[in-house]
């Protein structure tokens, strides 16, 4: 086992206490802590931040991520561009020649301080064990091909066993690859996984998922949902603006077996599918933020951010993967990397563990568009939150909410400041129209029961 650093164990007493373990909410749609708390997944993609960074980098990048609300650090151990042949920064590869059986200690070191580091600020690192390419390269990746379904279960009870008593960990299986029909590729996978849960003691003391490329058939449950190893289903929603996500979301929410689902990689800011964005008059923040909201309110228990100079630790010096904007320390403060907080805020200043999606409150008939508006409730009906993308006018149904008059706020997604509007009372039908409307002009209604002894939306209890 593993020692853990004598300045950690200093640095505790100064800063936030370590993160609690989490695990899947008694009703199998959310995660919360160890102390029953709700757990709202705030992510963001650092793929490389093992493999580029150093120590001084990495404390630069998770204060400034703290900062911004983030709690989960997406991020992979033998990582995507050339992970296995390009030394980290202290000049260390992952594997001894090439072999997944004998994995380097001195690599996995550096691991070890992001790990520590993380939890000392009570966040979360979302750990990927490989990247898909170092199991099948498909028409990218630089590999090499190394993983077989006898040494992945050898590298997994490694990796396993030396973070076996970590509570920081979230697991990730896989690395932007779907399973090939006619392959072992399931096989390889399942087996990586069981390795884990062999090392740390069984699927109770894990918290495990799979990530995969975009797939409207469904994400890791196409796969892997009625595995044991699995607690919640993850998906790529892609990194395309026009896309209904609160379908892809909806398909997993609604399955007969009932896990918590999440988009793991949506729309990236600075991505080239959005450099069109300025040219036709708007920010891409505006995409990104309907996407994540769409997601949330569709069933997700929480949201993972990304932007494209980010995931890479893209630098000056460095070849860029599809063509980066800027170093991803200038990238750090990116419009929507400052306002996933509130909705992370807005969630968690209401009650969390007994929300649903009710989208019955939306009476008009609509398209899969940006315009789309969605809703959601809690289970006893004592408020509701409704999302206009654009801040078109619709009529909605209050009939499945208790009491029969409502405290109204707007909430803004873009700054997390809400005001109130006019009270409604009850009704089968209503029209609501937004402060404001067009593309950017986002809006969250938010609909409390008057009795409700509750504070403004985004604004939580100390």
């Amino acid at each position: 086992m593993r020692t853990r650093l004598l300045f950690f164990l200093v640095f505790s007493f100064s800063l936030t206490c370590f993160a609690q373990k989490l695990e899947v909410s008694e009703n199998g749609r959310f995660l919360i802590t160890e102390n029953n708390e709700p757990f709202f997944w705030m992510a963001d993609t650092a793929w490389e931040l093992f493999h580029r960074c150093s120590r001084e980098e990495v404390d630069m990048y998770l204060d400034k991520r703290k900062s911004q609300g983030f709690n989960v650090i997406q991020a992979v151990a033998l990582a995507e561009l050339d992970g296995l042949n390009d030394p980290n920064r202290y000049d260390k590869t992952p594997l001894i020649d090439n072999d997944p059986t004998r994995a380097n200690p001195d690599y996995f070191e550096h691991v070890d301080y992001v790990i520590d580091k993380a939890e000392s600020m009570g966040m979360y690192i979302a750990l990927l064990p490989t990247w898909g390419d170092k199991l099948f390269k498909n028409s990218w990746g630089t590999g090499p091909e190394v993983f077989t379904t006898q040494n992945a279960r050898v590298f997994g009870e490694w990796i396993g066993n030396r973070y076996k008593d970590i509570k920081n960990i979230i697991w990730v299986i896989g690395g932007d690859r779907n399973p090939r029909a006619g392959t072992d590729d399931i096989a390889i996978w399942n087996e990586m996984a069981e390795g884990i849960a062999k090392a740390v003691g069984g699927y109770e003391n894990t918290l495990m998922t799979f990530h995969l490329q975009p797939d409207k058939a469904g994400g890791s449950s196409q796969w892997f949902h009625d595995e044991p190893w699995l607690d919640f289903n993850m998906h790529q929603t892609g990194h395309c603006a026009n896309q209904p996500t609160y379908q892809i979301i909806q398909n997993d929410y609604d399955l007969t077996t009932i896990k918590p689902v999440l988009d793991g990689e949506p729309l990236y800011e600075d991505h080239p599918n959005c450099f069109n964005a300025k040219e036709l008059g708007y920010s891409v923040a505006d995409d990104i933020r309907r996407i994540m909201y769409w997601n949330i309110f569709a069933g997700g228990f929480g949201q993972t951010y990304g932007c494209h100079d980010v995931w890479q630790m893209y630098t000056l010096d460095k070849e860029g993967i599809n063509g980066p904007l800027r170093p991803w320390r200038q990238a750090l403060d990116l419009s929507m990397a400052n306002q996933v907080k509130h909705l992370k805020n807005l969630f968690l200043s209401r009650p969390f563990l007994n929300r649903i999606p009710d989208q019955t409150m939306v009476i008009d008939e609509q398209e899969d568009n940006e315009h789309y508006v969605i809703a959601i409730r809690d289970t006893e009906g004592t408020y509701a939150m409704v999302y206009f993308p654009t801040g078109q006018e619709r009529k909605l149904s209050l009939s499945n909410l208790s009491g029969e008059s409502f405290t109204v706020w707007w909430y803004d997604p873009r700054t997390g400041n809400s005001f109130q509007g006019k009270p409604l009372t009850k009704a089968n039908e209503v029209v609501v129209i937004p402060p404001t409307s067009g593309k950017g002009n986002d809006w969250v209604l938010v609909l409390d029961a008057v009795d409700s002894e509750i504070l403004p939306p985004g604004k939580i209890k100390s």
